[in-house]
């Protein structure tokens, strides 16, 4: 090893703790933000929760425990008297990469270690489930947080543990951990209350060159979005146009990647006029905007735009996630003042309706939790991306976090090129107000299914009031957006309704390039109550979904196809080239006057 790795390390070592410590003074580590302190507090009364009722089932406890005790045998005989092709005691799950190196199944030292710390995760989940009497949701907790702890303890998170490790180390002459002290160095400095690992080199995408590329027109702006509509490009165009509703908890462009993975461009090649909206990423001067304002000058305000520009009366509409609660808000609202929609069909991307199976995501759903993240949201005004950001890939700590964590860090490895990481890590912020409306008000009391429980602006929203054809397209394997909860969340429509359910997750389930010949989806005539039932009858389809939904679309063409569309019009004349001004906005963002650019004063008005 060379000479001069320990004092290049420690180093890079020290150089590491100084700032550390800096952000800890500062009050910027995550130990002194009200949301730790909660979490510590929720965890420390469901770990006595569940203390007391395990002291009282000793019969049970002691049973798991023997069990432990001979599997343990049992994995040292394995291992020391291993015959060739003997199958190991305890076997990963078939999705779990950690333990692919040849070392960990072919020496006794390694193999052991594997076994033992699977043997542990496996009987620590067991034990949480095998204790009765304790609440479901402090059960959940239980099972999730002692999850995390117990993959952040992974042998493989650890040089001197992971075989592959330590050999890069010795081969490299440490090379790679002072390269990935300078990484993990660079990454505490760009991230928030909690480490923001990269997962993609930034550098290697540029906004209207590589990604957010489909040729357009910004052709409206106000306080909370632009409004991009694509060029045409071929020689006719259907004549209902398509309006896009992303999430305003991620930019826009997870639906135009790379020319070979961008569905707005896809929708183009196909005859669509399609407008997307393009949120802005709010700042602490937008900390009241609510999700009514989201619904009223955002949504309802693009369908005026989309339909002054055209000409037409109605045009179809579709939203990804959050974005299609929105327009579901949205339809409920024209419905509840009697106000002709113009919305002739509605498509929903991996939505939430009924929130009372929110997925793994449903451990931070309390109210201590909640009021924790409201009170640390006011005092930043606004809550942070960032940190957003990793919540989400904690979810699948595995996939998302401790791979890049050992790859970037402990390999010292400089992330790989992608369109759709590099776009998982352009974070955006979201408005005080609007959060604590979609934790309170939505995942915490479920109030969008209650026809008498959430209003915007004085009207209340009742979703069966919405009688129009929707479209419902989920992903067999979201984390994010369980599909039997958005199964559950499309029956409280009044009108027809089509599900499908289409193969992988929350992004690759849905941006599923026909090209690519990936994933399939699920088809069934029949709605039924049971999602499960649903399943059980419906046929499965190769290829992408997204040709059955275009066909689905077509059959609300009533009129023969158009000539192709000029951009803008007299009232929303062209402001500049796609993909704008919003998306370009990074995090950390400062206060702006940007309200002061507009040609409007932005209102709240009835839409």
């Amino acid at each position: 090893m060379n000479q001069n790795f320990f004092t290049d390390y420690f180093a890079k070592l020290q150089e590491l703790n100084q700032a550390w410590w800096k952000e800890m003074d500062s009050g910027k580590a995550a130990m002194n933000t009200p949301l730790n302190k909660a979490l510590n507090e929720v965890s420390l009364d469901d770990t006595a929760k569940f203390m007391e009722k395990a002291a009282a089932q000793p019969a049970v406890l002691a049973q798991l425990q023997m069990e432990w005790w001979e599997n343990q045998m049992q994995i040292w005989q394995n291992v020391t008297m291993k015959s060739d092709n003997e199958p190991d005691i305890v076997q990963p799950e078939k999705d779990d990469k950690r333990f692919v190196d040849p070392a960990w199944e072919n020496e006794a030292f390694y193999n052991f270690i594997k076994q033992s710390y699977l043997l542990f995760s496996n009987k620590m989940k067991e034990t949480i489930d095998s204790i009765d009497g304790l609440d479901e949701k402090a059960k959940e907790r239980l099972g999730f947080f002692s999850r995390q702890a117990i993959n952040a303890l992974s042998p493989t998170n650890f040089i001197t543990t992971n075989p592959e490790l330590v050999k890069l180390t010795v081969e490299t002459n440490g090379a790679n951990l002072v390269k990935g002290m300078e990484l993990l160095q660079q990454d505490i400095q760009s991230s928030a209350d909690v480490l923001k690992i990269r997962m993609t080199d930034d550098s290697a995408f540029e906004l209207g060159k590589d990604v957010a590329n489909t040729p357009g027109e910004v052709v409206y702006k106000n306080h909370l979005f632009e409004l991009i509509q694509y060029k045409p490009l071929t020689e006719k165009v259907n004549a209902t146009p398509l309006l896009v509703v992303p999430p305003f908890i991620n930019k826009y462009y997870i639906l135009d990647l790379r020319e070979k993975n961008s569905m707005a461009r896809w929708l183009v090649e196909q005859g669509h006029t399609v407008f997307m909206m393009s949120w802005r990423n709010p700042d602490a001067s937008m900390f009241d905007v609510d999700f009514d304002d989201y619904v009223v000058d955002g949504v309802v305000k693009a369908v005026d735009v989309v339909e002054d520009i055209t000409g037409v009366s109605e045009m179809n509409a579709a939203g990804y996630c959050i974005g299609g609660t929105l327009l579901a808000t949205a339809l409920a609202y024209y419905a509840g003042k009697r106000m002709r929609s113009r919305i002739k069909s509605a498509t929903f991307f991996t939505t939430l309706l009924d929130f009372s199976q929110p997925g793994e995501i449903g451990a931070y759903i309390n109210d201590p939790i909640i009021s924790a993240i409201e009170a640390q949201n006011e005092a930043k005004g606004y809550m942070d991306g960032r940190s957003l950001s990793v919540t989400f890939s904690l979810l699948r700590e595995n996939s998302l976090y401790w791979n890049y964590y050992v790859n970037n860090y402990l390999k010292g490895n400089s992330p790989i090129d992608f369109d759709l990481l590099y776009w998982n890590g352009d974070s955006t912020n979201i408005a005080v107000a609007c959060h604590s409306t979609l934790l309170r008000q939505f995942y915490l009391e479920n109030k969008l299914v209650d026809p008498k429980g959430f209003k915007v602006r004085g009207v209340y929203i009742d979703l069966s009031k919405i009688k129009i054809p929707t479209y419902f397209i989920s992903t067999q394997e979201d984390h994010i957006a369980l599909w039997q909860g958005t199964y559950r969340g499309a029956r409280n429509l009044g009108g027809k309704m089509t599900f499908v359910l289409g193969e992988s997750g929350h992004i690759a389930g849905i941006v599923n390039h026909p090209a690519k010949g990936k994933y399939g989806y699920w088809t069934s005539g029949k709605v039924v109550n049971d999602p499960e039932a649903w399943l059980d009858g419906a046929k499965r389809h190769d290829g992408s979904w997204w040709g059955h939904w275009n066909e689905w679309l077509a059959g609300f063409e009533q009129g023969e196809p158009v000539a192709p569309r000029v951009a803008g019009s007299a009232n929303y004349p062209v402001r500049g080239e796609a993909p704008g001004d919003y998306v370009r906005q990074k995090l950390p963002i400062e206060v702006s006057n940007a309200l002061n650019e507009y040609h409007e004063v932005p209102e709240k008005t009835d839409g």
